[in-house]
């Protein structure tokens, strides 16, 4: 029976010992672990800081092709038939120039 008893108390020993290292092996993890979530947690923040900086960027690059898109429409309506037109005239007039030069 005493024999027994002290097994069971080396046993105990050992796990008392390799609890003991566990809680520092944690305690290590924990003090390395804490300014590297400090540093993350900053780093998300930056970052969404310049998510909503791109997010404005992209807002008025749309709004600025909306209205280039539109001043191109407009111009292509307002300038296409007179140009048309003044071509077609011009190509005409040159027509008949060249009749009359060979008459």
């Amino acid at each position: 029976m005493g024999i027994v008893t002290l097994g069971l108390l080396v046993a105990l020993a050992a796990a008392v010992r390799t609890l003991g290292a566990m809680r520092a092996a944690v305690d290590d993890v924990r003090r390395a672990t804490i300014p590297l979530l400090t540093d993350l947690h900053s780093a998300v923040r930056k970052a969404d800081a310049d998510l909503g900086r791109v997010e404005s960027l992209l807002g008025t690059a749309e709004s600025i092709s909306g209205t280039v898109d539109s001043a191109s429409r407009l111009a292509y309506t307002a300038f296409s038939s007179p140009v048309v037109k003044m071509i077609a005239l011009a190509s005409g007039t040159s027509r008949a120039i060249r009749r009359l030069r060979r008459k």
